[in-house]
């Protein structure tokens, strides 16, 4: 499947799309459709971007 967050690059700002609870997490990587998020009421989630297409928050 195409990679819809390949966009995303370190220091952005994103939510969960299922999970906004989590609050609004800060991207730490992206490698191979593995993004690597830290939300302040979840910690740091590894999420599959194949899956899950994360909501860009400006």
């Amino acid at each position: 499947m195409e990679n819809l967050n390949s966009f995303l690059e370190p220091g952005q700002r994103v939510q969960h799309p299922n999970q906004l609870d989590w609050g609004i997490g800060q991207v730490q990587s992206n490698i191979n459709n593995h993004i690597t998020v830290n939300f302040p009421e979840a910690g740091k989630v590894v999420i599959d971007g194949s899956r899950i297409v994360l909501i860009l928050v400006h």
